[in-house]
């Protein structure tokens, strides 16, 4: 399962299309302001969530099947806000579409649906929020005083000086 900065980094900076399974149209909802902190940096949200017609003004999709095949669109990240005991269907999906990353977002873990996402070639984040690990690995969380642990004066490794 990825935990490490470097592959959250490299999933956050590769993917541009992100299906939420679960996305609420309240917009006091953790998933509501998830979705919309990453359509506000760029990011393609694709609303998967049977109740609705539309969510922030994009089009909701009552499954993943259905979305990856109406949105016209490959799917790069599946961004889980259901439950865990909810996750092995998902993650079938997920597998199905020829996502890239199956994600699990804080407070859901079911981990037999992140290995068996990563035995079919996906890359499984478990336990973590989309839009956290974005502000945290882009910049953003900074501005307000939160010591990230990511700005150092050190030279980064991964940069080839």
């Amino acid at each position: 399962m990825v935990d490490d900065i470097q592959s959250l980094r490299s999933i956050l900076g590769t993917s541009r299309v992100i299906a939420v399974v679960g996305l609420s149209a309240e917009w006091y909802r953790p998933s509501f302001f998830a979705a919309k902190y990453m359509m506000e940096h760029g990011y393609t949200i694709i609303p998967v969530n049977p109740r609705h017609g539309e969510i922030l003004g994009q089009r909701c999709y009552r499954s993943l099947p259905e979305a990856a095949q109406g949105c016209g669109l490959k799917i790069d990240i599946v961004d889980c806000f259901r439950r865990s005991e909810d996750i092995a269907p998902i993650c079938d999906q997920a597998i199905a579409i020829g996502a890239r990353v199956l994600w699990q977002q804080i407070g859901v873990k079911n981990i037999e649906a992140a290995k068996k996402a990563e035995a079919a070639g996906l890359q499984a984040v478990v336990d973590r929020c989309v839009k956290i690990e974005h502000a945290r690995l882009f910049g953003g969380l900074n501005w307000v005083g939160v010591n990230t642990r990511i700005v150092s004066a050190k030279r980064p490794q991964w940069l080839a000086y």
